[in-house]
């Protein structure tokens, strides 16, 4: 690509009647490899280089740096750190592409840009807009071919047609990527989705987890009352809840994701918790301080791994067949990812707006056939591993969870009055002996 790259530039040099020497090869050596560049120098003592594409061959140099065909490096990131040192001193850097699908470097740059996030100026051209610029009647000069407007609008849908798919052609010719590759959920969906609603974080730190039980626990019980009783108040009696579970221990997060079924089906996430460092029983206070208080609890879905192994089948002694302990594998991998994904497709879940929570459902990445977690660090500082994204699709696993209602009678009491009032109402029950439910 730097030949070509070097040769469009010779020629706009003669075009633009620039005093310039003939293309120059050099060779300079790298870490005991020979690396070949291409040169153009001006009289003005400037220069054009065109270099490959590895990181190190920038590293030392100075000037604008142009990175061609940007969404095709293999290392994009790496060759942008090292280009963007050059800011400093005033250089520019720009990024020219064509887009290579959703999900990769070069187009989430541009969507940051968009949003604010970035401070690069984003500009694109369609083919539309190169042919309005004269694209196609340089293409008929150069091959000694008449122009006509009709021509030109028969070249453009040949083009199109020509294309494997629509997705194909709006992305080659339109600057629109093809969803497909990559991460297992986009970050436009995943974005379409999230509302504003609150993650609550807890770090247990080294004079926290040293302290004995009895004070952490203290201490995690007027936490709960503080960040977690607001927010559990507030949900609606009448709607039926569940929620899934991610576990972490010292490194991984635990994420705990509450999780509300309306009438219409949507899967509604009031609110996140993620536990770092935290020691097991203060976790499981935690996890029963929510689960006892969500209304109408239909089902739970734990992370049965490892360590979390604990915390599961406390949960599962404590709220009974509603819960269920989860070993992660590949077949459950494939069975639940798809119905998890169809409903961020048909708009069937909210969760709460979050960086962190959007890189760990975009570490989701479909591998050998089955959507799941890749061993990598997820998060700007590689301290997760798509530990959100585990516990919402947990959670939304125990939101399908076969579980019917029950209605209950309590037994006449010897003694106690209010028995003819068809209440079941367990204040009027009182705290005499007598017999069980029937």
């Amino acid at each position: 690509m730097a030949i070509e790259f070097i040769d469009a530039c010779a020629m706009w040099a003669k075009a633009f009647n620039r005093a310039a020497s003939h293309i120059q090869e050099e060779l300079y050596q790298d870490e005991d490899k020979d690396i070949l560049t291409f040169n153009i120098h001006f009289a003005s003592g400037f220069k054009i280089q065109a270099l490959s594409s590895r990181p190190s061959n920038m590293r030392g140099r100075q000037g604008n740096v142009t990175i061609d065909e940007a969404a095709f490096h293999d290392q994009l990131a790496e060759v942008l750190k090292a280009a963007l040192a050059l800011t400093m001193w005033g250089a520019k850097v720009r990024l020219i592409s064509t887009h290579n699908g959703v999900e990769n470097i070069f187009n989430e740059l541009i969507q940051d840009s968009r949003a604010g996030k970035k401070r690069y100026s984003v500009h694109r051209i369609t083919l539309d807009d190169a042919c309005e610029q004269g694209l196609y009647q340089r293409i008929c000069q150069v091959r000694g071919k008449p122009w006509s407007q009709q021509s030109e609008e028969e070249w453009k849908a040949n083009l199109l047609k020509d294309t494997a798919t629509k997705e194909d052609a709006l992305e080659e010719y339109y600057c629109v990527p093809k969803a497909g590759g990559g991460a297992y959920l986009s970050r436009a969906m995943i974005e379409a989705r999230m509302v504003d609603a609150p993650v609550i974080r807890f770090e247990g730190s080294a004079e926290f987890n040293a302290v004995p039980e009895q004070y952490r626990a203290l201490e995690i019980n007027a936490w709960c009352i503080e960040h977690l009783l607001p927010l559990l108040e507030k949900l609606d009696s009448k709607l039926a809840h569940c929620f899934g579970e991610d576990f972490g221990r010292s490194g991984d997060l635990t994420v705990i994701a509450p999780m509300a079924i309306t009438q219409q089906l949507v899967r509604q996430v009031p609110f996140l918790v993620e536990l770092r460092n935290v020691p097991f029983k203060q976790q499981e206070q935690v996890l029963f301080f929510i689960g006892d208080r969500l209304p109408r609890l239909q089902g739970g879905a734990l992370d049965g791994r490892g360590n979390g192994q604990y915390l599961a089948e406390q949960a599962a002694e404590r709220y009974g067949s509603i819960v269920e302990v989860v070993m992660l594998s590949q077949s459950w991998y494939l069975n639940n990812m798809p119905p998890f994904k169809a409903a961020f497709e048909d708009e069937l879940i909210s969760i709460p707006r979050d960086s962190n929570v959007v890189d760990d459902l975009r570490a989701l990445q479909v591998i050998k056939g089955v959507p799941k977690l890749p061993d990598a660090k997820t998060g700007d500082s590689k301290d997760r591993h798509g530990d959100a994204a585990i516990a919402l699709a947990m959670a939304y696993y125990a939101s399908q969870m076969e579980v019917a209602p029950i209605d209950f009678t309590p037994a006449p009491l010897p003694g106690v009055a209010h028995q003819d009032d068809d209440s079941d109402d367990i204040e009027h029950a009182g705290f005499g002996i007598g017999g069980g439910a029937w």
